[in-house]
């Protein structure tokens, strides 16, 4: 497919703008810069006229890989502060990347449609919660241990795969939820990204994918994407963390829930009709 190159300027300007507001919503909301990428990426796609069966797979794979940079960034930003709680994070590692490892078998297994729909109802969920929620809501005060660890922890990998997010979104409700501060909540969640991305990247690498995919795609993870979005998270990432512990960003957080809201509306309107 021939590209129309005065088309494709700006829609690079735009991904490297969405790649910048990625790397600072990683670090300073916790919700993942996944969430932002993966709808991004498909409109992108769908502008540049790739619009194959897996179409979609490629927007959650590639979203996944920025994450193992937007994440490492992340995490080694918030360790240097003290935040990032190493016992939740060395108690959730089995069962999150067991999960992620799931979540990318049944990703690829999917139809694009199926998938985009998954992506926009879950997105809702997340858009509600953070409309809806109080940081004063509990369910215990202190995190899950045994067989409730061994639910939630492979859930969080599961479901973060499947929106191609880190584990921000899952993982700091569950964590403040259960009595975290949300700072630590936001630090720690940065390593949840980590070991939900790491492991299911190199099993979308290593899996076949069909017709449609846009050039330069490596198994699904399309590099040239990856390579834009990585240029500007690795600049921004570690400015998200530094915000987190200047400011309250529980108004923003709203005002994003909202934009969230919209665009998984739009997702799904799309994936059904």
């Amino acid at each position: 497919m021939s590209l129309d190159w005065g088309s494709l300027v700006p829609l690079v300007g735009f991904m490297l703008a969405v790649g910048a507001f990625a790397g600072v919503l990683a670090g300073l909301l916790g919700v993942g810069g996944g969430i932002v990428l993966v709808p991004a990426f498909y409109y992108v796609f769908a502008a540049l006229g790739y619009d194959g069966p897996s179409i979609m797979q490629v927007c959650v794979a590639t979203s996944l890989a920025t994450i193992v940079v937007t994440s490492w960034r992340s995490v080694a930003a918030h360790a240097k502060r003290g935040a990032v709680d190493r016992d939740v994070l060395r108690g959730f590692a089995p069962g999150i990347a067991a999960g992620a490892l799931v979540g990318a078998l049944v990703a690829t297994r999917l139809r694009s449609d199926v998938l985009t729909a998954i992506f926009a109802g879950l997105a809702l969920t997340v858009a509600l919660y953070m409309l809806v929620s109080k940081a004063t809501w509990r369910v215990a005060d202190e995190m899950p241990t045994g067989l409730r660890r061994q639910a939630y922890a492979p859930s969080v990998g599961f479901l973060s795969v499947l929106m191609g997010i880190g584990g921000g979104s899952f993982g700091v409700p569950l964590m403040t939820l259960h009595g975290m501060p949300i700072h630590r909540a936001v630090a720690t969640a940065a390593g949840f990204g980590l070991l939900i991305a790491v492991p299911s990247v190199v099993m979308f690498l290593l899996l076949p994918a069909g017709d449609g995919r846009p050039p330069g795609t490596v198994g699904l993870v399309n590099l040239p994407a990856f390579g834009i979005i990585v240029a500007m998270t690795v600049l921004t990432a570690p400015l998200g963390a530094k915000l987190a512990h200047a400011m309250d960003p529980g108004p923003l957080k709203k005002a994003f829930a909202v934009f969230l809201l919209l665009v998984a509306l739009n997702m799904l309107r799309r994936a059904l009709l």
